[in-house]
């Protein structure tokens, strides 16, 4: 059997999404800690992109890179075992506004 091939790759969960940033001083410091704090606590690799940037969701310095401001749609893609429940913990933090009141 050559690699790559095996049933094991039926195993690999890939998830994608696309989330718009609600709150008003989009992906900021305090934002972008927060999502990649949040994406650190899975297992699977996450990754984020706007237009043709991509970068490493558990990677502050990454996120902050990608320039997010109100409005703006981030595609997210993870891939592991634990890929479903990290795209909905982080369609919930999209969603709340990464917790800002304004």
């Amino acid at each position: 059997m050559s690699e790559g091939s095996g049933p094991d790759d039926a195993a690999t969960d890939v998830r994608f999404g696309e989330f718009e940033v609600v709150n008003r001083k989009g992906l900021h410091a305090r934002a972008a800690a927060m999502l990649a704090q949040t994406a650190s606590r899975f297992a699977c690799e996450i990754t984020v992109a706007r237009e043709d940037q991509r970068a490493n969701a558990k990677s502050v310095m990454g996120v902050l890179l990608l320039c997010g401001s109100q409005g703006t749609r981030i595609s997210v893609e993870a891939e592991g075992a634990d890929a479903e429940q990290a795209m909905a913990t982080l369609q919930a933090l999209f969603a709340s506004g990464f917790g800002e009141q304004d």
